[in-house]
C-alpha cells in the first residue's frame, strides 16, 4: 500500500479489524519511511459496475460520490454517518447481486431516494430537488404533494 503522505510505496499493518456491520476490513497501517499512520479500508467487490448517465456516458460505480451526496442531503439533519453507511452498503449489495455490470443512473437514483424517504424526509427532499433537477420553488410544492403524499401511503 502506497503511503499517501511521502509516496513510499512498503506501509506496515499495525492493526486489522471488521468493521461494525461486518461489511469491511479496517486496517490501520504506518508507513516504514515516513512513519506516518493511516487507516484503510477493505471491501468485497462482487463486479466492476459501470453507471451509464443520461447521456449515454459511462463511468465507474464511485462508492464514496454516492456517500457524499447523501451526506449533502443529510447535512444539519439528525443522521448518523454510520446509517448513511449501512444505506450504502445495501444499495451496493443491491446493485452487485442484480447481474448487470452496467447500471442506469436513474437506477441508483430511485434507490438513494427510496432509502432517503424512509430515513429522512427533508433530506430526501433535498436529493430530489438535484436529482430530478427543480428549477423554482413551485417544483419543490408540486414535488412534495404529488410524490411525498404518493410515496409516504406506499410505506
Amino acid at each position: 500500500m502506497k503511503c499517501p503522505f511521502c509516496g513510499h510505496d512498503d506501509t506496515q499493518v499495525k492493526d486489522s479489524r471488521p468493521t461494525e456491520d461486518n461489511s469491511a476490513i479496517r486496517r490501520r497501517r504506518m508507513c516504514l519511511n515516513c512513519g506516518a499512520r493511516f487507516t484503510t479500508f477493505e471491501r468485497v467487490q462482487l463486479r466492476e459496475l459501470t453507471v451509464v448517465k443520461k447521456n449515454g456516458q459511462r463511468e465507474p460505480f464511485d462508492r464514496d460520490k454516492l456517500i457524499r451526496s447523501m451526506q449533502i442531503a443529510c447535512r444539519k439533519r439528525n443522521v448518523e454517518l454510520d446509517r448513511i453507511e449501512r444505506i450504502v452498503n445495501s444499495i451496493v449489495r443491491r446493485l452487485e447481486s442484480s447481474g448487470e455490470n452496467e447500471i442506469p443512473v436513474s437506477t441508483v437514483g430511485e434507490m438513494v431516494m427510496e432509502a432517503l424517504l424512509q430515513l429522512d424526509q427533508v433530506a430526501y427532499v433535498r436529493f430530489a430537488s438535484v436529482y430530478r433537477n427543480f428549477r423554482e420553488a413551485k417544483d419543490f410544492t408540486d414535488f412534495v404533494q404529488r410524490d411525498v403524499s404518493r410515496l409516504e401511503d406506499d410505506l
